[in-house]
């Protein structure tokens, strides 16, 4: 199975009424040298300065963003290219980001090729420490930066570490 981690930038809470605006993603290997970064147009003319804000970005440089059924056909792709069999779609809070990608996977393309199901990292490290408050947020190298592939990586390389030094049994690409 292949892993990707994904992160989302948003303009809003969810989707369809706000925007994803760019989003990230990694492949869960030892390299880590394999990622794919989209930014959307936004399809809404609804936004909320404060949510746009975390991603650095205006609301004017969006609107010169790609079109998003461009992105999520090219996301397609790129998916396809690093799977050899079942993606599994992974991010720090999924609850979050597999809403938009998801969203955004049916609504310009129909299908959704992670299926009808995430994996979250926090809720795995829980379950690894056996203790519900604990974060793997300390596991990360790479810079939490809020570029999405920036954040993908970091939560990557956490997962990478879970493997490497607290037993979690992983099949990597």
């Amino acid at each position: 199975m292949a892993f990707i981690m994904v992160d989302v930038e948003t303009d809003g809470p969810i989707p369809g009424d706000y925007s994803m605006i760019s989003f990230g993603a990694v492949l869960v290997n030892e390299q880590l040298d394999q990622s794919f970064y989209g930014q959307l147009k936004p399809i809404s003319d609804k936004f909320i300065p404060q949510a746009l804000a975390v991603s650095t970005h205006t609301r004017e440089e969006t609107m010169g963003f790609d079109d998003p059924q461009q992105v999520m056909q090219a996301f397609k792709i790129w998916i396809s290219s690093v799977s050899k069999d079942r993606p599994i779609f992974i991010s720090d809070n999924n609850g979050f980001d597999w809403m938009f990608i998801c969203w955004y996977f049916h609504h310009f393309l129909g299908e959704n090729p992670f299926g009808f199901s995430s994996q979250n990292l926090g809720s795995l490290y829980k379950g690894i420490t056996k203790d519900t408050f604990q974060t793997f947020k300390h596991l990360r190298k790479t810079a939490h930066t809020h570029h999405p592939v920036d954040d993908a990586k970091g939560n990557a390389e956490a997962l990478l570490t879970m493997k490497r030094t607290m037993g979690l049994k992983i099949k990597l690409s």
